[in-house]
């Protein structure tokens, strides 16, 4: 007498195979997308940059701009950037005149961190609601890009150049992370009513004693209205 078995762990792998499979296959298809779409990229040249470094050196000595590339870096033994300040060295470059407090603004750099940085922001969202100053930082960690001190954004980021977008929705309070096109972080605001975008090297804990960060292709972009 025939009959028939069904075999319950081998429909469930054909069903994985049969309908997840091309999901998959048209995710990876999809690839990178440009988060610069449907934003207007504003005018930026060197006068919208501010320099901040250690207060007791000049400019020259923490910070250059040879051939479009901003080069930043700071010792773990160098002062703050004013002398009424007790926050940790940086040489970071501040964006003047885009300040902004309501709104989605868009972040977008070429980023390059050379090996040994770690311990240091190379990124920020300057303003947020107390205890915070920031709304978001990206942060280079014995080799990973990091959002603050976890989670990961990327592994092994060393002595290569990415993008890096960042995308800040002032009124629903959410911030994205694109690096080289690929979504890598999507996280809650901290509030504040005035916010800006900085780029470069700001030590944090266990910061190495040499940092540096190089930059290009820096924009600012605002969403269509």
């Amino acid at each position: 007498m025939a009959y028939f078995s069904f075999d319950a762990s081998a429909f469930f792998f054909f069903f994985l195979g049969f309908v997840i499979h091309p999901i998959l296959n048209r995710a990876v298809a999809w690839g990178p997308v440009d988060p610069t779409n449907g934003f207007i990229s504003l005018p930026l040249n060197l006068s919208y940059y501010h320099i901040q470094k250690p207060y007791d050196v000049p400019e020259d000595q923490r910070y250059s701009f040879v051939n479009g590339v901003h080069k930043c870096w700071v010792y773990s033994t160098d002062k703050p950037h004013t002398l009424t300040s007790q926050t940790k060295p940086r040489t970071e470059i501040a964006i003047q005149g885009y300040n902004y407090s309501s709104g989605v603004w868009q972040f977008e750099g070429y980023g390059f961190v050379p090996y040994g940085t770690s311990g240091v922001c190379i990124m920020q969202v300057f303003g947020a609601s107390a205890p915070h100053a920031t709304t978001l930082m990206v942060r280079v960690y014995n080799g990973s890009l990091m959002y603050y001190k976890g989670p990961v954004l990327v592994p092994n980021i060393y002595d290569q150049w990415f993008r890096l977008n960042v995308i800040h929705d002032v009124d629903s309070a959410k911030v994205k992370v694109y690096i080289n096109g690929t979504l890598k972080l999507e996280a809650d605001g901290r509030g504040g009513t005035s916010h800006a975008f900085k780029c470069g090297v700001y030590a944090q804990n266990n910061d190495s004693y040499y940092m540096e960060s190089r930059w290009k292709g820096i924009k600012v972009l605002k969403k269509c209205d």
